[in-house]
């Protein structure tokens, strides 16, 4: 989790200007981070396809949207590995990227 100073990158810039580096906030799974490692992402696939028609536009739009996402989604957990360390490498075994486990499936505690 990060807040709206270092989402939009000032507690990153602001390090920078004190010459010290960025804190990191540490790693936590609240609420829906428990069942899928990106439930963000899980509601725009639902925005995207959840429709009752779907036209050719939506539908090129639908999978180009969806195609940037899991292309990003490798490279965005690729630094957050990089980022948090060993505790990131042990969350994907135990948690699913997009669609949530079926209740009483085995999970890795992280």
């Amino acid at each position: 989790m990060i807040d709206h100073f270092a989402l939009f990158g000032l507690r990153q810039v602001f390090a920078a200007l004190r010459k010290k580096p960025a804190r990191n906030g540490g790693f936590v799974t609240p609420s829906l981070y428990r069942f899928v490692r990106h439930p963000l992402y899980a509601g725009w696939f639902i925005t995207l396809w959840g429709t009752p028609s779907m036209s050719m536009g939506h539908l090129l739009f639908s999978a180009v949207c969806t195609s940037y996402v899991l292309i990003a989604v490798r490279y965005e957990e690729r630094d957050l590995v990089d980022a948090v360390g060993r505790t990131y490498e042990r969350y994907p075994q135990s948690t699913p990227m997009f669609i949530p486990a079926p209740v009483g499936a085995s999970r890795v505690s992280v």
